[in-house]
């Protein structure tokens, strides 16, 4: 998974092409137990370029995105969002899967 490095980067990615936005913290347990999953989900959603956003480093862009809780997750399709997947709560691959399923 690519790692966000600025916020031009973002505004980039989000409008150009489809991605899925992950965002996380190093500290965060939830996310580092969806860390080895994470691979098996990218190959199965192909169509999409996944990217990881570390939440502190980038704390104005979640607030900007109502990013509150995490992990979260946020898809773009060329700057148009298509849904996202934002909360506090641990996710089930089954739960991120759905949701990107769902995404039209």
């Amino acid at each position: 998974m690519k790692k966000l490095e600025s916020i031009e980067q973002f505004q980039a990615l989000r409008d150009s092409g489809k991605h899925i936005f992950m965002f996380s913290a190093d500290w965060c347990p939830d996310c580092r137990v969806i860390e080895p999953i994470l691979p098996e989900v990218e190959a199965k959603f192909s169509d999409f370029t996944f990217v990881h956003v570390d939440r502190d480093e980038f704390i104005d862009l979640c607030g900007e995105l109502e990013i509150f809780g995490i992990p979260s997750f946020v898809a773009f399709d060329n700057g148009r969002e298509m849904g996202r997947f934002v909360s506090k709560d641990r996710k089930t691959q089954e739960e991120i899967e759905t949701f990107i399923a769902g995404l039209s």
